[in-house]
């Protein structure tokens, strides 16, 4: 009887110790940050089956900048080859990578955007124009799934960080989390520049 009173207290203590020590916010936010980076995967993928349908309709427009249309495959292609796992979140370097393809993509589509102006009959075009607008929607709902993953990672790595929380970290092999960083913002966020004095849009 005294030596079931004495586990029951210790299980007790034990409960009490991790509680207190950010344990289990430890486990709430780890779980919250997979859901976020889930929803930021799901977001790029949605943007990514978008290219194909988009490069095939900028093709019909004759005179269209090949080079432009070949760094949007091309990005799409590095975008899409990495491979993306759970172990990837708590790796900063395959993070950084794979932010870095996702920007380049960014970068790419936002100036096949900016030349596709160059050609009325293209934006006559109202195949092109849903594209246009899911896609402007896509890169909206990227921004808030980033901003979601950006957040959580943030609480995640203050606690991480904080003490006493810190030690149950270290004790725990806690990592903080690597983010998107403020330089990719705004890179991503700068238009491209474009040359018009080349144009060979159709008069």
């Amino acid at each position: 009887m005294i030596q079931r009173l004495l586990a029951l207290l210790t299980v007790l203590a034990a409960t009490l110790t991790l509680s207190g020590c950010g344990y289990n916010d430890f486990q709430r936010l780890d779980e919250q940050s997979k859901a976020a980076w889930s929803e930021v995967l799901n977001q790029y993928q949605r943007r990514a089956d978008l290219v194909p349908n988009i490069v095939a309709t900028v093709k019909g427009e004759a005179n269209f900048e090949q080079e432009t249309l070949t760094k949007v495959v091309e990005a799409r292609a590095k975008a899409t080859a990495i491979q993306v796992t759970p172990e990837t979140l708590n790796n900063p370097e395959a993070f950084s990578k794979f932010q870095q393809a996702q920007g380049e993509l960014s970068s790419a589509l936002s100036r096949l955007m900016v030349v596709s102006e160059r050609y009325p009959t293209l934006q006559a075009n109202q195949g092109f124009r849903d594209l246009r607008v899911t896609l402007e929607g896509t890169e909206n709902r990227i921004t808030v799934a980033r901003n979601r993953y950006i957040q959580t990672v943030q609480e995640y790595n203050v606690l991480a960080r904080s003490f006493p929380t810190n030690l149950t970290a270290m004790a725990f092999s806690y990592a903080p989390k690597p983010s998107f960083t403020v330089a990719n913002e705004a890179q991503i966020a700068v238009p491209p520049t474009v040359d018009f004095s080349s144009s060979k849009a159709k008069p």
